[in-house]
């Protein structure tokens, strides 16, 4: 794996994790300063990464799966 995979990862990783914090994706891509939907888009190919959802996407909020939640949890 190149180092520009890996740090690609960890962005993955950090959205995810802002993601959490926020609550919704609106929030989290105020927070880091992209569009709603580059956030979906980035946490969409990371779920496509791991080969699981982790994120039941609502119209208000956003909650995680048991995966998501593991993943969120071991990151911090």
């Amino acid at each position: 794996m190149d180092i520009e995979k890996v740090e690609g990862l960890w962005m993955h990783l950090h959205w995810l994790t802002v993601l959490a914090e926020q609550g919704s994706y609106t929030a989290a891509a105020a927070r880091l300063g992209v569009s709603k939907a580059a956030m979906s888009q980035r946490i969409a190919e990371l779920e496509r990464v791991a080969g699981v959802s982790l994120v039941q996407r609502t119209t208000r909020s956003v909650r995680f799966t048991e995966a998501g939640q593991r993943l969120v949890e071991n990151i911090r």
